[in-house]
């Protein structure tokens, strides 16, 4: 039975206990896939990337017939670290909700080159207005390979300073695998939730020697994003944010640490497996 995530950030657990380790977060409008009632307040989940976990029933808006309408209609995100929903469009009105980038809506009224703000609709059907230049299409536009490298790592970086949170993947708090997966989720691409390559997502192993901008660096339990030029951008728990470390010694930002522990790279880009 699919559900709706009906609340601002929604915790998936390894257990259904509050208690028990934080594995991922589920965002406004995502819509996730219920595996088991597991009593009268927790349901074990799957979400589109096909990652699983508890969460709460009342975080959920348990509704077969709605989620699949979101899905085909909900085609807009969010893309501001955080965004009001008002009554109103002027800031002075009533705040109806408030969103994190990655978070789905549905747009009601498209706005004009001069238009401040958007009428969107919420999960649970309420009508709102946000500024216009928060939204985007979900669903992005061909683009070059090029295009989509220098996309991937700009999304990325735009979370710089955000604070580590094991098993985060918002402007709140994010891991180190919440960064990178937003970062092509935000792009249309889902990718593993995990630091690890798993078959059946669309990245694959290749040589050090291959890597470019976009690719992912994988270490013992961590993943980066490599930026080029020796640099790439991380939520490090030793750093405890979002920062940029570098894969040259003798840059001021290198950790031997991590840059003598690569265990694959990864890539969207890639023909065939490199064994």
């Amino acid at each position: 039975m699919k559900a709706l995530v009906n609340d601002m950030i929604v915790n998936l657990h390894a257990k259904p206990d509050t208690r028990s380790e934080l594995i991922d977060e589920v965002l406004y409008g995502m819509t996730v896939n219920i595996l088991e009632f597991c009593d009268d307040s927790w349901v074990r989940v799957q979400t589109v990337y096909r990652y699983e976990g508890y969460c709460l029933k009342e975080k959920l808006l348990i509704d077969e017939a709605k989620a699949i309408r979101w899905e085909e209609e909900a085609k807009n995100i969010i893309i501001q670290n955080f965004a009001d929903i008002l009554s109103e469009p002027k800031i002075q009105s009533n705040k109806i909700a408030t969103l994190v980038k990655g978070s789905y809506i549905t747009l009601v009224e498209e706005s004009d080159l001069h238009s401040e703000w958007s009428k969107v609709r919420l999960a649970n059907g309420e009508l709102g207005y946000t500024r216009s230049y928060w939204i985007r299409k979900s669903i992005i536009e061909k683009v070059s390979e090029e295009e989509f490298r220098e996309n991937v790592v700009e999304t990325a970086l735009s979370y710089l300073t955000t604070p580590y949170r094991w098993g985060g993947k918002s402007p709140l708090g994010i891991d180190c695998s919440g960064l990178c997966s937003m970062a092509y989720m935000l792009n249309g691409v889902f990718i593993y939730r995990d630091a690890k390559i798993v078959e059946g997502f669309p990245i694959k192993e290749i040589s050090f020697e291959q890597i470019q901008k976009g690719d992912l660096l994988y270490f013992p339990g961590h993943i980066a994003m490599y930026m080029g030029d020796g640099l790439y951008v991380h939520s490090s728990l030793g750093g405890n944010e979002v920062n940029i470390n570098s894969l040259n010694e003798s840059h001021p930002q290198y950790r031997r640490d991590l840059a003598t522990s690569i265990t694959a790279i990864g890539s969207l880009f890639v023909n065939e497996l490199v064994h």
